[in-house]
Protein backbone atom coordinates (compact mmCIF):
# COMPACT_ATOMS: atom_id res chain seq x y z
CA UNK A 1 0.00 0.00 0.00
CA UNK A 2 3.22 2.27 0.77
CA UNK A 3 4.59 1.60 -2.58
CA UNK A 4 1.51 2.35 -4.15
CA UNK A 5 0.90 5.89 -2.83
CA UNK A 6 4.35 6.36 -3.38
CA UNK A 7 3.20 6.27 -7.31
CA UNK A 8 0.44 8.06 -6.86
CA UNK A 9 1.97 10.97 -4.97
CA UNK A 10 4.82 10.54 -8.44
CA UNK A 11 2.33 10.76 -10.73
CA UNK A 12 1.06 14.30 -8.95
CA UNK A 13 4.45 15.28 -9.79
CA UNK A 14 7.42 16.69 -7.68
CA UNK A 15 9.01 19.90 -6.54
CA UNK A 16 7.22 23.04 -7.21
CA UNK A 17 5.86 22.68 -10.58
CA UNK A 18 2.83 20.21 -10.51
CA UNK A 19 2.80 17.91 -13.72
CA UNK A 20 -0.09 19.17 -15.98
CA UNK A 21 -0.86 22.13 -13.96
CA UNK A 22 0.61 24.23 -16.66
CA UNK A 23 -1.20 23.26 -19.61
CA UNK A 24 -4.60 23.92 -17.24
CA UNK A 25 -3.74 27.50 -16.63
CA UNK A 26 -3.17 27.62 -20.73
CA UNK A 27 -6.76 26.31 -21.02
CA UNK A 28 -8.15 28.64 -18.81
CA UNK A 29 -6.53 31.60 -20.01
CA UNK A 30 -7.31 30.57 -23.74
CA UNK A 31 -11.38 30.12 -22.28
CA UNK A 32 -10.53 34.01 -20.31
CA UNK A 33 -8.78 35.06 -23.75
CA UNK A 34 -11.77 33.79 -26.18
CA UNK A 35 -14.16 35.17 -24.40
CA UNK A 36 -13.22 38.76 -24.07
CA UNK A 37 -12.07 38.46 -27.92
CA UNK A 38 -16.32 38.31 -28.43
CA UNK A 39 -17.52 41.65 -29.61
CA UNK A 40 -14.35 43.00 -30.20
CA UNK A 41 -14.10 44.76 -34.12
CA UNK A 42 -12.75 42.09 -36.34
CA UNK A 43 -13.59 39.13 -34.24
CA UNK A 44 -16.14 36.49 -35.35
CA UNK A 45 -19.20 36.62 -33.91
CA UNK A 46 -19.44 33.13 -32.52
CA UNK A 47 -21.99 31.15 -30.89
CA UNK A 48 -21.53 30.49 -26.80
CA UNK A 49 -22.96 27.27 -26.26
CA UNK A 50 -21.45 26.62 -23.15
CA UNK A 51 -21.70 30.13 -21.94
CA UNK A 52 -19.54 32.64 -20.73
CA UNK A 53 -16.38 31.27 -21.68
CA UNK A 54 -13.87 33.93 -19.00
CA UNK A 55 -16.02 33.04 -16.20
CA UNK A 56 -15.52 29.70 -16.76
CA UNK A 57 -11.57 30.08 -17.25
CA UNK A 58 -11.51 32.19 -14.25
CA UNK A 59 -12.88 29.35 -11.82
CA UNK A 60 -10.82 26.65 -13.33
CA UNK A 61 -7.79 29.09 -12.33
CA UNK A 62 -9.59 29.39 -8.49
CA UNK A 63 -9.60 25.29 -8.94
CA UNK A 64 -6.00 25.32 -9.75
CA UNK A 65 -4.79 27.73 -6.95
CA UNK A 66 -6.60 26.45 -4.57
CA UNK A 67 -5.34 22.94 -5.49
CA UNK A 68 -1.77 24.20 -5.67
CA UNK A 69 -1.29 26.33 -2.94
CA UNK A 70 -2.68 24.04 -0.61
CA UNK A 71 -0.35 20.96 -1.64
CA UNK A 72 2.48 23.16 -1.23
CA UNK A 73 1.08 23.78 2.35
CA UNK A 74 0.60 19.88 3.15
CA UNK A 75 4.30 19.23 1.80
CA UNK A 76 5.92 22.03 4.14
CA UNK A 77 3.89 21.25 7.02
CA UNK A 78 4.31 17.25 6.81
CA UNK A 79 8.09 18.18 6.40
CA UNK A 80 8.62 20.27 9.41
CA UNK A 81 5.71 20.52 11.24
CA UNK A 82 4.22 23.60 10.74
CA UNK A 83 4.28 26.66 7.95
CA UNK A 84 6.22 29.76 7.71
CA UNK A 85 3.09 32.35 7.23
CA UNK A 86 6.29 34.52 6.81
CA UNK A 87 7.42 33.56 3.88
CA UNK A 88 4.43 32.20 2.58
CA UNK A 89 3.06 36.00 2.25
CA UNK A 90 6.28 36.97 0.90
CA UNK A 91 6.21 34.10 -1.74
CA UNK A 92 3.20 35.35 -3.17
CA UNK A 93 3.80 39.08 -2.69
CA UNK A 94 6.76 38.60 -5.05
CA UNK A 95 4.09 36.34 -7.44
CA UNK A 96 0.72 39.00 -7.28
CA UNK A 97 2.43 42.37 -6.06
CA UNK A 98 4.80 43.21 -9.06
CA UNK A 99 3.12 42.50 -11.92
CA UNK A 100 -0.28 43.61 -10.85
CA UNK A 101 1.11 47.52 -9.41
CA UNK A 102 3.08 47.64 -12.57
CA UNK A 103 -0.37 47.46 -14.77
CA UNK A 104 -2.32 49.77 -12.41
CA UNK A 105 0.88 52.22 -12.72
CA UNK A 106 0.47 51.99 -16.61
CA UNK A 107 -3.25 52.58 -16.49
CA UNK A 108 -2.82 55.26 -13.79
CA UNK A 109 -0.33 56.98 -16.57
CA UNK A 110 -2.53 56.30 -19.92
CA UNK A 111 -5.40 57.82 -17.19
CA UNK A 112 -3.26 60.90 -16.67
CA UNK A 113 -3.00 61.16 -20.99
CA UNK A 114 -6.70 60.78 -20.80
CA UNK A 115 -6.48 57.15 -23.07
CA UNK A 116 -8.18 55.31 -20.13
CA UNK A 117 -10.99 56.37 -17.54
CA UNK A 118 -10.45 55.68 -14.02
CA UNK A 119 -12.42 56.92 -11.15
CA UNK A 120 -10.83 57.13 -7.68
CA UNK A 121 -12.88 54.08 -6.29
CA UNK A 122 -11.19 52.14 -8.91
CA UNK A 123 -7.74 53.22 -8.15
CA UNK A 124 -8.24 53.02 -4.27
CA UNK A 125 -10.18 49.27 -5.29
CA UNK A 126 -7.24 48.27 -7.26
CA UNK A 127 -4.56 49.20 -5.23
CA UNK A 128 -6.28 47.48 -1.82
CA UNK A 129 -7.55 44.09 -4.18
CA UNK A 130 -10.91 44.88 -3.27
CA UNK A 131 -12.50 45.26 -6.84
CA UNK A 132 -15.10 42.57 -6.16
CA UNK A 133 -16.18 45.10 -4.03
CA UNK A 134 -16.89 47.80 -6.12
CA UNK A 135 -19.96 47.86 -8.80
CA UNK A 136 -19.44 50.09 -11.70
CA UNK A 137 -16.03 49.42 -11.84
CA UNK A 138 -13.99 50.60 -15.18
CA UNK A 139 -13.19 47.86 -17.76
CA UNK A 140 -9.56 48.62 -17.67
CA UNK A 141 -9.16 47.53 -13.77
CA UNK A 142 -12.19 44.66 -14.29
CA UNK A 143 -10.37 41.68 -14.50
CA UNK A 144 -8.60 42.47 -10.96
CA UNK A 145 -11.60 41.27 -9.11
CA UNK A 146 -10.36 37.87 -9.35
CA UNK A 147 -6.83 38.82 -7.95
CA UNK A 148 -8.63 40.61 -4.80
CA UNK A 149 -11.03 37.09 -4.56
CA UNK A 150 -7.40 35.34 -4.30
CA UNK A 151 -5.68 37.53 -2.51
CA UNK A 152 -8.77 37.89 0.50
CA UNK A 153 -8.57 33.99 0.16
CA UNK A 154 -5.01 33.54 0.87
CA UNK A 155 -5.30 36.43 3.68
CA UNK A 156 -7.25 34.05 5.73
CA UNK A 157 -6.66 30.58 4.43
CA UNK A 158 -2.86 29.80 5.58
CA UNK A 159 -4.02 31.26 8.93
CA UNK A 160 -6.34 28.96 9.41
CA UNK A 161 -4.51 25.84 7.70
CA UNK A 162 -1.52 26.33 10.30
CA UNK A 163 -3.83 26.75 13.36
CA UNK A 164 -5.79 23.96 13.11
CA UNK A 165 -5.19 19.95 12.94
CA UNK A 166 -5.56 17.84 9.35
CA UNK A 167 -8.97 16.59 10.86
CA UNK A 168 -10.33 19.85 11.39
CA UNK A 169 -9.13 21.66 8.05
CA UNK A 170 -11.72 19.58 5.96
CA UNK A 171 -14.47 20.61 7.88
CA UNK A 172 -13.27 24.45 7.49
CA UNK A 173 -13.08 24.02 3.89
CA UNK A 174 -16.22 22.20 3.47
CA UNK A 175 -17.67 24.93 5.85
CA UNK A 176 -16.75 27.52 3.36
CA UNK A 177 -18.21 25.65 0.46
CA UNK A 178 -21.80 25.31 2.07
CA UNK A 179 -21.38 29.09 3.47
CA UNK A 180 -20.72 30.23 -0.39
CA UNK A 181 -24.26 28.45 -1.31
CA UNK A 182 -25.94 30.29 1.24
CA UNK A 183 -24.28 33.59 0.61
CA UNK A 184 -25.14 33.31 -3.28
CA UNK A 185 -29.22 32.52 -2.23
CA UNK A 186 -28.82 35.26 0.31
CA UNK A 187 -28.04 37.77 -2.65
CA UNK A 188 -30.61 36.57 -4.76
CA UNK A 189 -33.15 37.29 -1.46
CA UNK A 190 -31.70 40.46 -0.50
CA UNK A 191 -29.72 42.43 -2.94
CA UNK A 192 -32.17 41.97 -6.01
CA UNK A 193 -32.09 45.75 -7.26
CA UNK A 194 -28.77 46.44 -5.95
CA UNK A 195 -25.80 47.50 -7.38
CA UNK A 196 -24.39 44.70 -5.78
CA UNK A 197 -26.57 41.78 -6.84
CA UNK A 198 -24.30 40.26 -9.01
CA UNK A 199 -20.95 41.14 -8.11
CA UNK A 200 -18.56 38.53 -7.44
CA UNK A 201 -18.07 39.33 -3.24
CA UNK A 202 -15.79 36.98 -1.71
CA UNK A 203 -18.34 35.19 0.21
CA UNK A 204 -20.50 34.11 -3.10
CA UNK A 205 -17.29 33.05 -4.94
CA UNK A 206 -14.63 31.78 -2.28
CA UNK A 207 -15.87 28.26 -2.68
CA UNK A 208 -14.22 27.75 -6.32
CA UNK A 209 -10.92 27.97 -4.10
CA UNK A 210 -11.93 25.84 -1.27
CA UNK A 211 -13.02 23.02 -4.00
CA UNK A 212 -9.42 23.00 -4.99
CA UNK A 213 -8.11 23.03 -1.14
CA UNK A 214 -10.42 20.36 -0.42
CA UNK A 215 -8.90 18.27 -2.92
CA UNK A 216 -5.65 18.78 -2.00
CA UNK A 217 -6.53 18.06 1.66
CA UNK A 218 -8.28 14.42 0.50
CA UNK A 219 -6.36 13.77 -2.58
CA UNK A 220 -4.47 10.38 -0.86
CA UNK A 221 -7.55 9.04 1.20
CA UNK A 222 -9.90 9.59 -2.37
CA UNK A 223 -6.84 7.73 -4.37
CA UNK A 224 -7.43 4.62 -2.45
CA UNK A 225 -11.24 4.50 -2.73
CA UNK A 226 -12.03 2.31 -5.95
CA UNK A 227 -15.53 4.49 -6.63
CA UNK A 228 -13.46 7.66 -6.83
CA UNK A 229 -10.64 6.22 -8.97
CA UNK A 230 -13.63 5.50 -11.70
CA UNK A 231 -14.41 8.54 -11.54
CA UNK A 232 -10.76 9.40 -13.06
CA UNK A 233 -11.62 7.13 -16.58
CA UNK A 234 -12.23 8.69 -19.89
CA UNK A 235 -16.45 8.33 -20.22
CA UNK A 236 -17.08 9.70 -16.44
CA UNK A 237 -14.28 12.61 -16.57
CA UNK A 238 -16.26 13.30 -20.08
CA UNK A 239 -20.10 13.20 -18.45
CA UNK A 240 -18.48 15.15 -15.22
CA UNK A 241 -17.41 18.22 -18.11
CA UNK A 242 -20.53 17.79 -20.27
CA UNK A 243 -22.50 18.70 -16.81
CA UNK A 244 -20.10 21.40 -16.12
CA UNK A 245 -20.48 23.19 -19.39
CA UNK A 246 -24.05 22.50 -19.13
CA UNK A 247 -24.20 24.27 -16.03
CA UNK A 248 -22.21 27.06 -17.14
CA UNK A 249 -24.17 27.56 -20.20
CA UNK A 250 -27.50 28.42 -17.71
CA UNK A 251 -25.73 29.91 -15.13
CA UNK A 252 -28.05 32.77 -15.42
CA UNK A 253 -30.93 31.08 -13.63
CA UNK A 254 -31.64 31.20 -10.36
CA UNK A 255 -31.16 27.47 -8.87
CA UNK A 256 -28.02 26.92 -11.41
CA UNK A 257 -26.31 30.04 -10.11
CA UNK A 258 -26.79 29.21 -6.27
CA UNK A 259 -26.38 25.22 -6.97
CA UNK A 260 -25.06 24.68 -9.99
CA UNK A 261 -21.91 26.74 -9.51
CA UNK A 262 -20.73 24.42 -6.37
CA UNK A 263 -21.34 20.97 -8.47
CA UNK A 264 -19.10 23.22 -11.26
CA UNK A 265 -16.29 23.74 -9.21
CA UNK A 266 -16.77 20.07 -7.64
CA UNK A 267 -16.57 18.93 -10.79
CA UNK A 268 -13.77 21.37 -12.00
CA UNK A 269 -11.62 19.73 -9.16
CA UNK A 270 -12.68 16.05 -10.00
CA UNK A 271 -11.36 17.19 -13.64
CA UNK A 272 -8.12 18.92 -12.57
CA UNK A 273 -7.57 15.60 -10.46
CA UNK A 274 -7.74 13.54 -13.39
CA UNK A 275 -5.33 15.57 -15.43
CA UNK A 276 -2.80 15.62 -12.50
CA UNK A 277 -2.74 11.87 -11.46
CA UNK A 278 -2.95 10.23 -15.39
CA UNK A 279 -0.51 13.04 -16.75
CA UNK A 280 1.25 10.17 -18.77
CA UNK A 281 -1.66 9.71 -20.34
CA UNK A 282 -2.60 10.86 -23.77
CA UNK A 283 -4.40 14.40 -22.30
CA UNK A 284 -1.51 14.65 -20.16
CA UNK A 285 0.94 14.63 -22.10
CA UNK A 286 -0.88 17.22 -24.48
CA UNK A 287 -0.86 19.56 -21.09
CA UNK A 288 2.30 18.87 -20.54
CA UNK A 289 3.40 19.60 -24.23
CA UNK A 290 6.14 22.59 -23.97
CA UNK A 291 4.46 25.29 -25.66
CA UNK A 292 1.41 24.79 -23.81
CA UNK A 293 3.11 24.89 -20.36
CA UNK A 294 4.74 27.99 -21.39
CA UNK A 295 1.48 29.55 -22.29
CA UNK A 296 0.51 28.18 -19.08
CA UNK A 297 3.74 29.29 -17.54
CA UNK A 298 2.62 33.19 -19.52
CA UNK A 299 -1.06 32.97 -18.11
CA UNK A 300 -0.78 35.71 -15.13
CA UNK A 301 1.07 38.05 -17.39
CA UNK A 302 -1.87 37.47 -20.24
CA UNK A 303 -4.84 37.54 -17.88
CA UNK A 304 -2.99 40.88 -16.51
CA UNK A 305 -2.06 42.57 -19.79
CA UNK A 306 -5.06 41.51 -21.89
CA UNK A 307 -7.87 44.21 -20.91
CA UNK A 308 -6.81 47.18 -22.49
CA UNK A 309 -6.88 45.36 -25.70
CA UNK A 310 -9.51 43.43 -25.42
CA UNK A 311 -12.56 46.21 -25.01
CA UNK A 312 -15.42 45.53 -26.80
CA UNK A 313 -16.65 48.77 -26.63
CA UNK A 314 -13.71 51.03 -28.13
CA UNK A 315 -13.22 51.60 -31.75
CA UNK A 316 -9.32 52.40 -30.96
CA UNK A 317 -7.08 50.44 -33.42
CA UNK A 318 -5.38 48.80 -30.87
CA UNK A 319 -8.88 46.83 -30.00
CA UNK A 320 -9.57 45.24 -33.21
CA UNK A 321 -8.85 41.77 -33.99
CA UNK A 322 -6.49 40.71 -34.49
CA UNK A 323 -3.45 43.07 -33.62
CA UNK A 324 -5.56 43.31 -30.16
CA UNK A 325 -4.42 39.87 -29.65
CA UNK A 326 -0.62 40.17 -30.86
CA UNK A 327 -0.49 43.61 -28.81
CA UNK A 328 -1.82 40.98 -25.46
CA UNK A 329 0.78 38.44 -26.14
CA UNK A 330 3.09 41.46 -26.22
CA UNK A 331 2.51 43.18 -23.21
CA UNK A 332 2.71 39.53 -21.72
CA UNK A 333 5.98 38.87 -23.06
CA UNK A 334 7.39 41.97 -21.54
CA UNK A 335 6.05 41.97 -18.24
CA UNK A 336 7.09 38.04 -17.98
CA UNK A 337 10.72 38.54 -19.28
CA UNK A 338 11.13 41.96 -17.46
CA UNK A 339 9.61 41.30 -13.62
CA UNK A 340 7.88 37.54 -13.43
CA UNK A 341 10.84 35.58 -14.77
CA UNK A 342 13.52 37.45 -12.70
CA UNK A 343 11.87 37.20 -9.54
CA UNK A 344 11.23 33.75 -9.68
CA UNK A 345 14.46 33.01 -8.46
CA UNK A 346 14.34 34.69 -5.48
CA UNK A 347 10.94 32.87 -5.04
CA UNK A 348 12.34 29.84 -5.24
CA UNK A 349 14.76 30.35 -2.57
CA UNK A 350 12.15 31.71 -0.71
CA UNK A 351 10.52 28.29 -1.15
CA UNK A 352 13.67 26.60 -0.25
CA UNK A 353 14.02 28.93 2.68
CA UNK A 354 11.19 27.37 3.94
CA UNK A 355 11.87 23.88 3.64
CA UNK A 356 15.11 24.09 4.76
CA UNK A 357 14.41 25.90 7.83
CA UNK A 358 13.60 23.70 10.89
CA UNK A 359 10.16 24.53 11.68
CA UNK A 360 10.57 26.37 15.57
CA UNK A 361 8.10 24.18 17.39
CA UNK A 362 9.69 20.79 16.00
CA UNK A 363 13.12 22.68 17.37
CA UNK A 364 11.58 23.31 20.74
CA UNK A 365 10.41 19.73 20.66
CA UNK A 366 13.50 18.07 19.88
CA UNK A 367 15.42 20.47 22.30
CA UNK A 368 12.69 19.64 25.20
CA UNK A 369 13.74 15.61 24.12
CA UNK A 370 17.36 16.30 24.58
CA UNK A 371 16.90 17.81 27.73
CA UNK A 372 15.05 14.84 29.04
CA UNK A 373 17.59 12.17 28.13
CA UNK A 374 20.12 14.44 29.66
CA UNK A 375 18.17 14.44 32.79
CA UNK A 376 17.80 11.06 32.51
CA UNK A 377 21.22 10.29 32.32
CA UNK A 378 22.21 12.35 35.01
CA UNK A 379 19.67 10.59 37.36
CA UNK A 380 21.41 6.93 36.15
CA UNK A 381 24.83 7.93 36.80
Amino acid sequence: MEEERSVARRKLGSGTRMRSLDGLRAVSIALVLLGHLHGTRGFPNLASPIGDYAHLGVVVFFVISGFLITTLLIDEASAHGGISLKLFYARRSLRIFPVSYMYLLVMVALAGWGTVRLSVSDLICAATYTVNYLPGRSWDVGQLWSLSVEEQFYLLWPFTFAFLRPCKRVWAVAGVLLFAVLARAGARVFLYGTPYYELEMFPMVADSLAAGCLLAISRTELEEQKWYLKLLRPWPSAIILAVVLLLNRYAGYTVDAVFGSSLINIGLAVLVHRCVYYADGPLGKLLNWRGLRFIGVLSYSLYIWQQPFLNRSSEAWFNRFPQNLLLVFAAAFVSYFLLEKPLMAFRSRLRRQSVAKPDRRSALRHESTLLDQVVKNEVVE
